[in-house]
């Protein structure tokens, strides 16, 4: 008698762990059920589709051509705050895209740090930008610019990282500025990032299970914000962008959980291990990092700013990791990377 209720429960519990190791399929743009396509996309060489918005001036016309590539949590609706003036004066296109499984562009269930430089290759081309191009990564976006100078350097106009992602397990930076850096993040961060890394196939259960806290980067904790992000999300919130909504809109999974696993996965590279794409002038890299940002511990950054001299690295006193939000500071890295 004892056999069948035995296997009942070993069955209803094995199904219980299934159910909850599985994320939900993806609520794809365009399909039936799924939500709909209202921005332009290209179609990938894999069959994937990238949505994209272009601002400042015409395309046709530009002096420059600048790829902006969005953190997490964000998309191609995203703003940034420089005056129409500026952008006029210098003749700047700006090109925001969905990054993959964000907004409406298409998931990406085998997305890597290197699938990133490819697809922004391909807005490229098939939006016909030319040649070189610049690009412009925020956050967790940054990792896919290191990726564009790993990959495809000879397609750089230039580049800039902003408040940059940093890995926990990059190899060729001393473990002791790694271990420092990661015991400054609160202790739930530093279990999800251990996640993505070891047991990815774990995440989509550790960031939506009860049992333990999990990731205050995705619940909001504004105790990884500085006072002047403070400042900052105030002001934004009294004009909120219409879009957000959109950002999760195909699932958690497809977007946030697989950007911290393809970030957190084993490099392909080291970025110290990185060469100069402009030896012979023509363009230049540059690195933003805030001194109070809680997000990026700027020791890292420092740290790979020294050993590649040719990033021009800029620390921006009293200012966390928004400062790209504010104006002035989002004028003074796109003049640094077109004018200076």
């Amino acid at each position: 008698m004892m056999l069948p209720v035995i296997v009942a429960i070993v069955v209803c519990l094995a199904s219980y762990i299934y159910r909850s190791l599985k994320p939900p399929p993806p609520r794809v743009c365009g399909v039936p059920h799924g939500p709909p396509i209202t921005s332009p996309r290209i179609k990938l060489s894999d069959g994937r589709y990238l949505a994209y918005r272009e601002s400042g001036v015409d395309r046709a016309s530009a002096n420059h051509k600048i790829i902006v590539v969005h953190g997490f949590n964000n998309s191609k609706d995203m703003e940034l705050p420089i005056s129409k003036d500026l952008v006029e004066e210098l003749g700047i296109c700006f090109l925001f895209f969905d990054r993959a499984g964000y907004g409406e562009s298409d998931p990406h269930p085998s997305r890597t740090v290197k699938s990133e430089a490819y697809d922004i290759q391909e807005l490229a081309d098939k939006l016909n930008i030319g040649p070189k191009f610049y690009v412009i990564g925020l956050s967790v976006g940054a990792y896919s610019v290191y990726s564009c100078l790993k990959y495809i350097p000879h397609r750089l106009a230039g580049a800039v990282l902003v408040v940059p992602f940093v890995s926990y397990w990059w190899t060729k930076v001393p473990q002791d500025i790694l271990c420092k850096a990661f015991k400054l993040l609160p202790e739930d961060v530093r279990w999800t990032f251990r996640v993505a890394h070891y047991v990815p196939w774990l995440l989509y259960w550790w960031l939506t299970q009860k049992w333990f806290p999990s990731s205050s980067i995705i619940s909001g904790n504004s105790a990884l914000l500085s006072d002047t992000d403070l400042v900052i999300i105030k002001k934004m919130l009294e004009n909120p962008n219409p879009q957000t909504e959109k950002v999760r809109q195909q699932g958690d999974h497809e977007c946030l959980h697989r950007d911290m696993i393809a970030g957190f996965a084993t490099w392909e590279f080291d970025p110290t291990e990185l060469e100069n794409p402009f030896t012979e002038g023509g363009g230049s890299v540059h690195m933003w990092q805030g001194t109070e940002d809680r997000f990026v511990p700027r020791e890292i950054n420092e740290y790979i700013s020294k050993k590649l001299p040719w990033i021009k690295y800029h620390e921006v006193q009293g200012y966390g990791h928004l400062l790209s939000e504010e104006e002035q500071k989002c004028e003074d890295i796109i003049k640094a990377l077109l004018v200076e």
